[in-house]
């Protein structure tokens, strides 16, 4: 279980680039990651699944104005993992949860010999679909989807905003375990083209896309989100619009755990009773547990 008064000192940067022709995010989420995996007692890979979506999640709820919108990236898949849930808001906080956050499946084959070997995201996730859904405050929410393309998350979410929003992006995600299963590094980037954007500045920026590290060398480096930002965006005029911090924060309460009892149905509930044993449930997102007596579980079918 995690301390929801964990503070850290990562942070979601804001920038533009090119006389506002490039919007750019760039996170360091190592902290916000590492409680995730505390929290949940995540495998090595599902680490840094649930990691790279988190920090996905933290830039782009950073995008949002309202400070009662929400974002939830949903990914469903048929690899072992089967899914993962990230909710993010417009002021830095996330939390996410995997369905089966205890998968072990070999990692990839090293492309050079001696080479550190990746952990099989892709792998874990298998094939399924992205959803993304932004509740606004309107009647409605907006909900985009999309098939998985790779199951590596980063090249989804690219893909997702191209198809589904029609923003030109490139996002790079990335997770560094140390050994003892901990996590050494976390963060990402989204850069996006605005409708405006010239073509040469287009031709130049996927050059420099194309031609840079992994994300998680540029991580490994050392180097926090505005460093990053600076190192792919530095030729291109970067103005640095705000800074932010980020943490996995999690929300939940008694009463609203209760509400997932009161879901179970008349039918669960009186068994729970006739069990004469008070119940523990817990949080998807932080895993805190929460004891509910009989008399309480009574009371909670009385309401119902």
């Amino acid at each position: 279980m995690i301390n929801n008064d964990m503070q850290g000192n990562d942070s979601i940067v804001r920038a533009t680039a090119a006389s506002g022709q490039i919007r750019a995010f760039a996170a360091d989420t190592r902290n916000t990651v590492e409680a995730a995996r505390q929290a949940h007692d995540t495998s090595p890979v599902v680490t840094a699944a649930l990691g790279r979506l988190l920090s996905a999640g933290a830039m782009m709820g950073a995008m949002m104005k309202g400070d009662d919108d929400l974002l939830t990236l949903q990914i469903r898949g048929n690899g072992p993992m089967k899914g993962l849930t990230v909710t993010a808001d417009a002021k830095g906080n996330v939390k996410g949860y995997a369905l089966i956050p205890d998968v072990i499946i070999p990692a990839k084959p090293a492309k050079v010999e001696g080479a550190i070997r990746k952990l099989d995201v892709s792998g874990a996730v298998g094939d399924g679909v992205l959803s993304v859904i932004r509740d606004l405050g309107l009647k409605d929410p907006y909900i985009g989807q999309v098939a998985l393309q790779t199951g590596e998350i980063s090249e989804d979410l690219t893909y997702y905003f191209a198809a589904s929003e029609q923003v030109p992006s490139s996002v790079g995600l990335g997770v560094l375990m140390n050994r003892d299963n901990t996590v050494r590094r976390a963060g990402g980037f989204i850069i996006q083209l605005m409708p405006f954007c010239e073509e040469s500045l287009i031709s130049d920026l996927e050059r420099k896309l194309t031609e840079m590290p992994p994300v998680t060398s540029l991580l490994d480096e050392g180097r926090n989100a505005q460093e990053l930002l600076e190192y792919i965006m530095g030729d291109f005029s970067l103005e640095i619009n705000d800074t932010m911090p980020t943490r996995f924060y999690c929300n939940c309460d008694k009463a609203r755990v209760e509400k997932a009892l009161i879901s179970l149905g008349k039918k669960e509930l009186n068994d729970i009773i006739n069990d004469g044993k008070d119940i523990e449930l817990k949080c998807h997102f932080c895993s805190k547990a929460y004891n509910f007596t009989i008399d309480e579980v009574k009371r909670i079918m009385h309401d119902a």
